[in-house]
């Protein structure tokens, strides 16, 4: 069941929260720096945070509801994610941290939309098995 769509789409979503940060920046800060992922911690536990669920995820194959259950709660940990990046980008105080936004803050957006793919593969596997199941 390793060779499974969803797997292909875990892994790409995987990929892109632990590699693909290291690659672009999130900001640039009001002094002209580019701030990446790596310079900020927190940022950098809910990446490898949401990239470490994803890869458990894929090893879950035979308890598909456990996996479907990860792939929804690291979609809600992409959308805390996502939600810091809104919150950094529109500081409260008036004096913004990020003076311009750089590609790395959509990549959440990118998991996302691969954990949602995953989990409707996941639905759809869960789905044939109740209805062989219900054959027998």
């Amino acid at each position: 069941m390793i060779q499974r769509i969803q797997t292909i789409y875990l892994l790409l979503a995987a990929i892109v929260s632990s590699g693909l940060i290291f690659v672009f920046n999130l900001w640039t800060n009001t002094e002209g720096v580019l701030v990446y992922a790596i310079d900020n911690l927190v940022t950098l536990g809910l990446f490898l945070g949401s990239a470490l669920l994803a890869l458990v995820s894929i090893f879950m194959y035979s308890n598909r509801k456990l996996q479907f259950v990860l792939g929804r709660l690291n979609i809600i940990l992409n959308f805390f994610l996502l939600g810091f990046f809104v919150y950094q980008s529109l500081n409260l105080s008036g004096e913004t941290n990020v003076s311009e936004k750089g590609i790395g803050m959509f990549l959440p957006i990118i998991s996302i939309v691969l954990l949602v793919l995953a989990n409707k593969a996941i639905k759809k596997d869960e789905d044939l098995v109740k209805s062989v199941d219900r054959l027998r």
